[in-house]
């Protein structure tokens, strides 16, 4: 496995990985769990070469949030990235110039401004200005991305049909602990007693899931109900919502597009997570 730190460097190592036939691309920020590993083993059965990158992208974080504390540890993931079969690692140290970005992408407010873009403006801006980079710079034929952020796969998915990247994005399914609490590289930085007390949030998010399952009800009420059993356990809850998979536009009722999502706090760490939701009477597909 080659390692790459400039971007400078990139196109003359890329150039024997995509004359080898087709290339997949997983972009991260780093401090891999299972969750990447899960993306990385997807990518090696759905393409004949691996390029993962490693970013911490400022872009992405706005005032007094976490980008100091979120973990680094380049030699773990390469290690990792390596014993997985990955062919070629991309760890810039920047992929902007000294004085900062002048141009770069806006996301249209009704995806962005919703949920986790509600409380963090310009986050999925970021996102997508980096993403985009990246695409340009890789040029893959399929990058792959985790289902637990599910807004982000929706704007990145509509990214690339609006700006005709010629790019296939896929989707893997959310990795969780044996507690079902969602894997993320977020969750290091909780306290022993905060990470025993995060198993409540898969907990409540699945109580529901099973009840609109079986039941017939307001999602309003429902989204109530499953938020105060979150602030009654000690859980700072931002936002508990069923909406539409695809626009995520608020629901009344639930179809076979609803999905819940959710985000909270616990000892200062935000932690996301969702579920699809199936209307009573429909079985599991």
């Amino acid at each position: 496995m080659r390692l790459i730190r400039e971007a400078a460097r990139l196109e003359e190592a890329l150039a024997p990985l995509r004359a080898a036939g087709r290339l997949a691309f997983v972009p991260t920020m780093g401090a891999l769990h299972d969750g990447h590993m899960a993306l990385i083993e997807a990518a090696r059965r759905r393409a004949d070469r691996v390029v993962v990158s490693i970013y911490v992208n400022p872009r992405q974080f706005g005032p007094n949030e976490d980008f100091d504390r979120y973990p680094r540890m380049l030699d773990r993931d390469r290690a990792r990235c390596a014993a997985a079969g990955v062919d070629l690692l991309f760890a810039p140290q920047t992929l902007y110039p000294d004085d900062g970005p002048k141009v770069t992408l806006t996301v249209d407010p009704e995806l962005s401004g919703t949920l986790c873009g509600a409380s963090r403006p310009g986050h999925f801006d970021g996102v997508a200005t980096v993403v985009a980079i990246l695409f340009h710079l890789v040029r893959p034929d399929l990058a792959l991305f985790g289902e637990k952020d599910w807004q982000q796969l929706l704007i990145i998915r509509r990214m690339c049909a609006d700006l005709h990247f010629p790019i296939r994005i896929e989707s893997v399914p959310t990795v969780r602990e044996a507690d079902g609490l969602a894997m993320s590289s977020r969750n290091r930085n909780l306290s022993p007693a905060g990470r025993r007390l995060a198993a409540e949030l898969p907990r409540v998010l699945y109580w529901l899931q099973n009840r609109a399952a079986e039941e017939a009800g307001d999602c309003r009420a429902w989204e109530a109900e499953a938020a105060d059993r979150l602030t009654r356990a000690g859980i700072a809850v931002e936002y508990l919502t069923i909406r539409d998979g695809a626009s995520l536009r608020r629901v009344h009722r639930i179809d076979q597009n609803s999905r819940l999502f959710a985000a909270v706090r616990i000892d200062g760490v935000r932690l996301i997570d969702n579920l699809p939701l199936r209307p009573a009477g429909v079985e599991r597909a």
